[in-house]
């Protein structure tokens, strides 16, 4: 891979915005450089526009260097980065599997990006192969998402790495709930990949999705390109300050996790003796698609009970699927009273 061939030519000819707290860092008597109010510290001043407290607490959580990590606001800012940084609008594209979580093409569809879809095989595992047929000078990014969504499984280690190893751009590995996954992350060899870009979130085993954190870990070569074009403080206080108090509880995580796990595998065994339930899927995230008998039918007779879930039936290959994120063990419970009164 040359980095330099994929990055968009005005994005290298682009000189990024200097703001008053990249010019100086650290601590100071008096602060008069970046016209703020003097008054109602702390939210008076501008946010670490770099996040580097946030950055150094991430990774010595997840053993990789600080410089190999970037922060968005959700996983969707560096999904949208990507374009922008290496796609160039009208001309370019990407590859994907198919079904997949559907902000890749959104991303795609703003920055007039066009989307080759790979459909999954039956069993929603994917082909390398088939992937990087679909190739050509023009693909930049590939995005696959493991545990893919609204699938629920966790993609082939070797097909992955046979994709990142026979791919000449970016490869992007969206694990977004990779810590309910039996399987490990691909972090520890993002230093084997240079081509690898891997996502990841707060959202989901942390259960901070209101305060709208993403991680994208990377070389720090393409680190510093997402630095350069993201906009200057994109990580509010709040939200950097909520994320460190929040990360000195990962013992908490870890038993939300571990409850979760259990409650996936109850929820499975109990939903697949409904009569109306076809198949349920093996799962290695915090959901389960579930194919039904009368899926919009069954949707709509839980929103009338005030219990809400996806309806998937549209997706390709998710034919009169439901998708129902794993709850609490009384949210689930309500979900089964509910559903046993349709017997």
């Amino acid at each position: 891979m040359n980095l330099q061939q994929l990055i968009r030519k005005n994005i290298q000819a682009l000189k990024p915005y200097s703001s008053a707290r990249d010019e100086y860092t650290g601590e100071a008597m008096v602060f008069l450089d970046a016209n703020e109010n003097p008054f109602n510290a702390p939210y008076n001043r501008y946010p670490d526009p770099l996040q580097r407290e946030v950055k150094k607490k991430i990774a010595r959580l997840k053993n990789c260097a600080a410089d190999q990590i970037f922060l968005g606001n959700g996983s969707d800012e560096p999904i949208d980065l990507l374009f922008r940084a290496f796609c160039e609008p009208g001309q370019d594209n990407i590859v994907t599997i198919d079904p997949t979580y559907g902000m890749y093409q959104v991303a795609a569809d703003i920055n007039n990006i066009e989307v080759r879809r790979v459909k999954l095989n039956d069993d929603y595992s994917f082909s390398a192969d088939a992937l990087l047929k679909e190739t050509d000078a023009n693909t930049k990014l590939i995005f696959v998402c493991s545990p893919n969504n609204p699938t629920g499984n966790l993609l082939d280690k070797n097909e992955m790495t046979k994709l990142i190893q026979g791919f000449s751009g970016l490869v992007v590995v969206d694990e977004a709930y990779i810590d309910f996954a039996p399987g490990a992350s691909l972090l520890s060899e993002l230093n084997q990949h240079p081509n690898l870009v891997i996502l990841q979130t707060f959202s989901k085993a942390w259960g901070m999705a209101g305060i709208r954190l993403g991680m994208a870990f990377a070389s720090e070569e393409i680190i510093r390109i997402f630095n350069k074009i993201k906009y200057p403080y994109n990580i509010n206080i709040l939200t950097q300050q909520k994320a460190l108090e929040l990360m000195e509880q990962e013992s908490d995580k870890n038993q939300w996790v571990e409850s979760l796990i259990q409650e996936r595998a109850k929820l499975a065994e109990q939903l697949s003796n409904f009569p109306f339930v076809v198949k349920v899927f093996p799962s290695d995230a915090n959901f389960l698609l579930v194919k039904m008998h009368d899926a919009r039918g069954i949707y709509n007779y839980l929103v009338e009970n005030g219990i809400i879930v996806r309806d998937r039936s549209k997706v390709v290959l998710c034919n009169e699927s439901l998708r129902i994120t794993v709850g609490s063990p009384e949210e689930n419970q309500i979900l089964m009273d509910k559903l046993n009164e349709l017997i």
